[in-house]
């Protein structure tokens, strides 16, 4: 039986919360290890420490590890009682994509866990099978139920609005180093049976510098079941400028089930940000790239403080009843991702 058929689906990540989840930087000099270690570590627990506040985080890490992770949360002052750690080893942090995406039952409000194959984005950077075994680690170790996905899909490349529709792109769903074998609409009806939703919006691709092909999360965000927040590129030289036109131009085309258009609001993208010699010549910084937390939202920021705070604001307008909390992102977005690609939410039970 499939997900939607056993009656669950996927809630949209501003429903209540029972915990985020985060997979802690592993001691790899290629990425976190080495010089950035101390960084990276401080930075994880900097970000720990905020969820805390607002809600439990669970994290995903060797059990070896789990004293100093442990020290490392508490100098950043998280809140002791809403940390949990996991002995779950792993190959990369990117949770949103190797994490379980959680779904909810519409009429019990059991939550259970799909578990979709993770092959590191086309098979970029080996090795990932550590990271494809999370989610049913994370099932077996809270009692859920798990449902098998059928397919390569990553989390921060699908949105939803909780109204049955979800946005993602033909750059990463239809690209062949994910699941040649399955049409455009073979993927579409995975993504109704393992999710609960009813139809597929695409758009075409990604900023420049995506590890991902393009992921959703740094482009367009939905912040209720009628607005989409997206990108924009105001640097007529900017590679990014024509994409999120075509974007913008895409989603101002797309009908809510009411067959109304949705208000799309726009934020435009930070500056440039480069670091010389690194092997992304433009880092894929997108404020869009935001985790929803119980009364909070965590905003990245880019140390660009005109264009941070405007970023700031803008969200805050959307997010009137939650704290907006700015989190300087510029070392971790050298590595591909921010917060968002960083969690996984869990949706409450009941």
């Amino acid at each position: 039986m499939t997900t939607a058929a056993a009656g669950f689906s996927m809630p949209p990540e501003w429903s209540p919360q029972e915990a985020v989840w985060l997979s802690w930087p592993v001691d790899d000099p290629r990425h976190w290890g080495g010089a950035k270690r101390n960084v990276m570590w401080a930075k994880f627990a900097e970000i720990a420490a905020t969820i805390s506040r607002f809600e439990p985080v669970r994290i995903n890490a060797p059990g070896t590890d789990h004293a100093a992770i442990a020290a490392a949360c508490n100098r950043a002052r998280v809140v002791h009682e809403r940390l949990q750690l996991f002995d779950h080893p792993h190959n990369d942090v990117w949770c949103r994509d190797h994490g379980p995406i959680f779904v909810k039952h519409t009429e019990t409000g059991e939550v259970a866990v799909t578990d979709w194959e993770f092959n590191a984005w086309g098979g970029k950077f080996p090795p990932w099978d550590r990271d494809n075994s999370i989610p049913s680690r994370i099932a077996s170790a809270l009692g859920l139920r798990c449902f098998e996905g059928g397919m390569i899909l990553e989390g921060g490349g699908i949105e939803i609005n909780g109204a049955g529709q979800l946005l993602t792109t033909e750059a990463v769903l239809l690209n062949p180093n994910r699941n040649p074998e399955l049409s455009r609409v073979q993927i579409e009806q995975k993504l109704r049976d393992g999710l609960g939703v009813s139809e597929i919006l695409w758009l075409k691709q990604g900023i420049e510098g995506d590890d991902t092909d393009g992921h959703i999360d740094d482009l367009a965000r939905f912040t209720d079941p009628q607005s989409i927040l997206a990108c924009i590129d105001r640097d007529s030289s900017s590679p990014n400028r024509q994409i999120l036109e075509d974007n913008l131009a895409r989603l101002r085309s797309f009908l809510m089930p009411n067959k109304r258009a949705f208000d799309v609001i726009e934020i435009p993208l930070p500056e440039a940000c480069e670091v010389a010699g690194w092997r992304l010549p433009v880092l894929p910084a997108s404020y869009v790239n935001f985790l929803i937390v119980n009364g909070g939202v965590l905003v990245p920021t880019f140390r660009q403080k005109k264009n941070d705070d405007r970023a700031l604001g803008i969200i805050g307008e959307l997010f009137e009843d939650r704290e907006v909390v700015g989190i300087d992102c510029l070392d971790l977005v050298e590595e591909g991702g921010t917060l968002h690609c960083i969690s996984q939410q869990q949706p409450e039970a009941g």
